[in-house]
């Protein structure tokens, strides 16, 4: 109603039961296991780092580049791997969000050991993703 309001479209926007609806389910539920180790590993950083590379002449983004993001890789490493793991094996919310048509592996396997009933199949799916 808001964006109807305002001009910006003409008719209300379709977006459950799309990939879209479950993009955006998938980043609002994993969100935090990102932001959090990235947050604490920024957190340890010296800040007398970042002054001495704007001392040494280094702009912001230069500064960004070469000191602030090799001190995050950690971090960055830990969220990736929080973030991937589980949210490859997600089948809740491409089956509320995203309707029968969402194609995921962990949607794939639920249906395989739970509506097809191939054990077989299914079984050999989930190797192949660990």
């Amino acid at each position: 109603d808001t964006l109807m309001s305002l001009g910006l479209i003409d008719q209300p926007l379709q977006i459950l039961q799309t990939d879209v609806a479950v993009y955006i389910g998938i980043v609002y539920t994993y969100l935090p296991f990102m932001i959090l180790p990235l947050y604490t590993t920024l957190e340890k950083m010296d800040m007398s780092l970042i002054e001495a590379a704007k001392d040494l002449g280094a702009k912001p983004w230069r500064a960004f580049c070469l000191v602030t993001l090799p001190l995050a890789k950690p971090g960055i490493i830990a969220g990736c791997l929080l973030v991937f793991i589980p949210a490859v094996g997600e089948f809740v919310i491409p089956a509320l969000l995203g309707g029968s048509d969402t194609l995921m592996i962990g949607r794939v396997l639920w249906d395989e050991f739970f509506l097809n009933r191939d054990w077989p199949l299914a079984s050999a799916v989930a190797i192949v993703m660990l």
